[in-house]
C-alpha cells in the first residue's frame, strides 16, 4: 500500500486526542504506562499507514519505539513492526530518547531530516526551535530562551511537550548528539574535536551523552561506519530532506540573484564564500542524484563554528520544510493545486546572511536586474574583503554591516535616497535590531524593517520570508502574484488578494513561490493573449520585476 497526496487520511494531522502514546515525562514508557499530564498524542492509524507504505515523505514526522527491543525507528525502517501492542509513537527523536529508547542501527533515526519546525500550529515553538538550532541553549538556559520568544519558561516547556513531546533542553541535547554521530560517520576528525564542534562543554559530557543515547562509546561507534571517510579539502557532510525537492527551480531562483565574487551557481552546484565569527571560508552544495540528501563541503581554517554553518545551509535550502503537510494544505485551493502538481516540493529559498539579502532587496526596488547585479558587484569589490578560495570566481567576502554603516555609495552609482536606506539598514543590523533573537514574531519583523527609512512593507515581507524563514510572510502588493489569479481585465486588488490568501495560512510564503513560478513560466511561454492581458493588468516594469523574482 502506498500513501500519496490523495490518500484518504494523509491530509489529517498526526495528533489525535484519542490516541495513547509515550511522552518524555513518562518514566514507565517502556512498560506502556503513561502518567504525564502533558501528553503529546498521535493518531496510530495514520502512523501505521505510513509505516506500511515506507513513504519517505513521512520520514522524521514521527518515530516508533519498540518496547521489546528498546529501540526507536523511522517510518522507513526496513525492519517490520509486527506487534502493535509493543509499539509506542513519538513526535520527535528527542521524546523517544527521553522515554528510554535508543536509535535503531538499521534505519539510523539520527540521520533523518528532523522534526518539522512547525509541527502542530505553534509559531512560538517554531521560533524557539530556530533559536535552538542557532545554539541558543549551548551557553544559555531555558529562561533566556523563553525571554527571547516573549514567554515564561514554564509555558515554553508546556508548549514543547504539547507539540514535540520533549523539553527544549532535550531537543538541544538530541541535536548535539545526532550532529556528533554524523561527524563520527562522515569525517575523520579526532573525537576530541568532534565533541567541541558539536557544542559539548567537555569530553566527559560528550562521552556520557553518546553512551546514554547509543549505549556505546564514540570510538566504538566510529568503528561501525561502513567505510573510511575521504576528505578532499574541507569537511564533507550529507544533509537529509523530505522529498520531493524541486532542485531545478530552487537553484534557478538563486542563480538569478547570484552575487558576483561571493557566489558561483550553476545547474547542479551552489558555491559561496562565508564568514562566521570572523572566520572566513567557503561552502559547496550539491544534490545527490539517488538519495534525498544534499552533499555539503565546508572549508574553514578552524571548525568550531561547523554546526552553525550546517544550520545556515539547511535554512538556505529550506531543508526543514515538510512538503507533504504544506502541499496538502495549499491544495485545498484548486488554483494552487494545479501548480503544486507541476512543481512538487518547491521550497522558499533562504539566504546565508539576512543583511546581505536585505541590501540586495533595497537595491532591487528601483534598479533593473542587470543594474542591480553590477551595483552589487561594485559594492563587493569596494567594501568586501578579498579572500583566496579553490574557485577562481569566488574572490571576496560580502561586506559587513559595520563597513557600510557610514559608507559613501555615490561613487558606485547608488542614488542618494537609496544610499541612505542602505546605511540605515546597516546601522540597524549593527545595533542588533534585525536578528532572529530580537524579532519575536512576523509582525515584529515587518515593523522593525518598515522603521528603516525607504523600506516598504512589500519588501519587508519578502525579506521576512527569505531571510527570517517566516512561512506566512506574504508580499501581497506584488503585481505579479495578483496577476496570476486575475481572471478578467481588471487586476485583482490587494485587498481581494489578501482575502483570497487568508485560507493559505500559515503557508502563504510557499503559495507566493508557486505563484511566482507560474507567472515566470507564463512570461517565458505566454501566448499573444497572455501578453495582451499583461499590458492591461500591469506595467512592463511589474513584469520585469516578476521575471527577476523567478528566472
Amino acid at each position: 500500500m502506498r500513501l500519496d497526496n490523495q490518500s484518504a487520511r494523509v491530509d489529517q494531522p498526526l495528533g489525535r486526542a484519542a490516541a495513547s502514546v509515550g511522552t518524555p515525562d513518562d518514566s514507565t514508557a517502556r512498560d506502556g504506562k503513561n502518567t504525564s499530564p502533558d501528553k503529546f498524542e498521535i493518531d496510530p492509524t495514520i502512523c501505521w499507514q505510513a509505516i506500511y507504505s515506507r513513504d519517505r515523505r513521512f520520514d522524521g514526522r514521527f518515530f516508533a519505539g519498540v518496547r521489546t527491543t528498546g529501540v526507536y525507528c523511522r517510518p522507513i525502517c526496513p525492519v517490520p513492526l509486527r506487534k502493535p501492542a509493543n509499539v509506542r509513537w513519538y513526535a520527535s527523536a528527542a521524546s523517544a530518547e527521553a522515554a528510554g529508547f535508543r536509535p535503531c542501527r538499521r534505519c539510523r533515526p539520527d540521520t533523518s531530516p528532523g522534526t518539522p519546525a512547525w509541527l502542530g500550529t505553534s509559531a512560538v515553538v517554531s521560533r524557539a526551535l530556530k533559536l535552538i538550532s542557532e545554539g541558543a541553549l549551548d551557553n544559555h538556559d531555558v529562561e533566556a530562551l523563553a525571554d527571547r520568544v516573549g514567554l515564561g519558561s514554564r509555558h515554553l516547556r508546556r508548549l514543547f511537550l504539547q507539540h514535540l513531546g520533549a523539553s527544549p533542553v532535550r531537543i538541544a541535547s538530541t541535536r548535539r548528539v545526532h550532529f556528533a554521530r554524523n561527524l563520527l560517520d562522515q569525517t575523520d576528525l579526532p573525537i576530541t574535536k568532534i565533541a567541541a564542534y558539536s557544542g559539548f562543554q567537555s569530553i566527559r559530557q560528550f562521552n556520557h551523552a553518546m553512551r546514554t543515547t547509543f549505549e556505546t562509546s564514540p570510538s566504538e561507534l566510529r568503528k561501525l561506519r561502513p567505510g573510511s571517510a575521504i576528505q578532499r579539502g574541507g569537511i564533507s557532510l550529507h544533509l537529509p530532506y523530505r522529498p520531493p525537492l524541486d532542485w531545478h527551480t530552487l537553484i534557478r531562483f538563486l542563480k538569478s540573484r547570484e552575487t558576483p565574487g561571493v557566489e558561483v551557481i550553476d545547474d547542479d552546484c551552489y558555491r559561496r564564500t562565508i564568514e562566521l565569527h570572523d572566520q572566513p571560508g567557503e561552502i559547496e552544495v550539491r544534490r545527490e542524484p539517488n538519495e534525498p540528501v544534499l552533499h555539503v563541503r565546508v572549508t574553514l581554517a578552524s571548525y568550531e563554528q561547523l554546526m552553525p554553518v550546517v544550520e545556515r545551509v539547511r535554512r538556505l535550502f529550506d531543508l526543514g520544510a515538510d512538503p507533504l503537510q504544506i502541499s496538502n494544505h495549499l491544495a485545498q485551493d484548486s488554483r494552487l493545486g494545479e501548480m503544486l502538481q507541476k512543481r512538487p516540493g518547491l521550497r522558499v529559498p533562504g539566504v546565508w546572511d539576512a543583511f546581505e539579502l536585505a541590501l540586495r532587496a533595497v537595491l532591487g526596488e528601483q534598479l533593473t536586474l542587470v543594474d542591480a547585479k553590477s551595483v552589487i558587484a561594485r559594492i563587493v569589490r569596494t567594501f568586501g574583503r578579498p579572500i583566496k578560495t579553490t574557485v577562481p570566481r569566488l574572490t571576496h567576502l560580502f561586506p559587513r554591516p559595520e563597513d557600510l554603516s557610514t559608507a559613501n555609495f555615490s561613487s558606485i552609482g547608488v542614488p542618494p535616497a537609496r544610499a541612505e536606506t542602505l546605511r540605515a539598514l546597516a546601522r540597524a543590523t549593527c545595533e542588533g535590531k534585525l536578528n532572529s533573537a530580537a524579532c519575536r514574531s512576523l509582525d515584529d519583523i515587518i515593523s522593525r524593517l518598515c522603521a528603516i527609512p525607504g523600506m516598504g512593507r512589500h519588501r519587508a515581507n519578502y525579506i521576512a520570508m527569505r531571510a527570517f524563514g517566516e512561512p506566512d510572510a506574504f508580499p501581497s502588493a506584488d503585481l505579479g502574484l495578483r496577476r496570476v489569479l486575475t481572471t478578467g481585465r481588471k487586476l485583482l486588488s490587494e485587498d481581494e488578494f489578501l482575502r483570497t490568501a487568508e485560507t493559505w495560512r500559515p503557508w502563504r510564503a510557499y503559495a507566493a513561490m508557486q505563484l511566482w513560478a507560474a507567472d515566470a513560466r507564463s512570461a517565458s511561454h505566454g501566448s499573444e493573449s497572455q501578453r495582451k492581458r499583461t499590458a492591461e493588468a500591469g506595467s512592463y516594469g511589474a513584469r520585469t520585476h516578476l521575471r527577476r523574482e523567478f528566472q
